[in-house]
């Protein structure tokens, strides 16, 4: 009786887990370039009280005799599909259509990825995230540009006064892994590369593979939220019944109890 209890609270568990994940995507439903995660589960090991085949009074049973234990969070699974563009107008505002990632530099040296293309630039002129991290390929906007373009492929140019035409002063290359899903989330809208990631691989926007670019769009959160409220559901509900088997459990022992009296 006592593993039904164990059982019961193994699954309470598991999709308090999982309600943890789906309230995170609602959380994050405005975050520029988020991608929802996936709660993933598998059962737990098994008692197996008699094996499949077995012989009991001269005849070979036909299957065995297992008792589950129960279900266990196995891992969290990022949703990479394309979040929808909102236009902004802004030139700085960048968004990748398709596969890729900018490439950012942390104040320790070492890179992190982003979707989010909502650039500035700081006080010397260089692209930035909204934490100020510096967008990897080192573009720089001199002070006075009157114009700044971003072509597909991640040509930056702008112009500045006296000149007639615009100078080319970059391109924004996009970092492609083969397994984005192994990527490790940062916060701050930012990955790092994870051992299930593979090797990020620098492309040209729009080539090779790579996501070309949209100047003047965002990326916006790819959750959609009728499905998180439904899973919102589910989960609900599947704690519920697995409270009650909890409950029927502590009943059936207290039977058990009161049988001496």
């Amino acid at each position: 009786m006592m593993r039904s209890l164990n059982t019961a609270a193994s699954g309470m568990v598991a999709q308090q887990r999982n309600l943890d994940t789906i309230a995170n995507n609602l959380a994050n439903v405005n975050t520029n370039g988020f991608k929802s995660q996936r709660a993933e589960f598998q059962d737990m090991v098994y008692q197996n009280v008699r094996p499949s085949g077995g012989v009991s009074g001269g005849v070979q049973q036909p299957s065995g005799m297992q008792i589950g234990l129960g279900t266990q969070f196995s891992a969290t699974t990022g949703e990479f599909r394309q979040g929808s563009f909102q236009n902004t107008n802004n030139p700085m505002d960048l968004a990748i259509g398709g596969e890729g990632f900018f490439a950012v530099e942390l104040p320790d040296g070492t890179r992190a990825y982003t979707r989010d293309g909502s650039f500035k630039t700081n006080s010397s002129g260089e692209l930035v995230t909204s934490d100020g991290f510096k967008l990897a390929d080192g573009i720089t906007i001199q002070t006075g540009a009157s114009a700044l373009s971003i072509s597909k492929n991640g040509t930056v140019q702008a112009k500045y006064p006296g000149q007639n035409e615009a100078v080319t002063v970059g391109q924004i290359k996009i970092t492609v892994f083969p397994n984005p899903a192994g990527l490790t989330r940062l916060g701050q809208n930012l990955y790092a590369e994870g051992g299930a990631s593979g090797t990020g691989e620098e492309k040209e926007a729009g080539a090779e593979g790579a996501g070309g670019i949209q100047q003047g769009y965002l990326e916006g959160s790819n959750v959609e939220i009728v499905e998180e409220m439904v899973k919102m559901i589910t989960a609900q509900r599947a704690y519920e019944i697995n409270s009650k088997a909890v409950q029927t459990s502590d009943d059936m022992l207290s039977v058990l109890n009161n049988l001496k009296r």
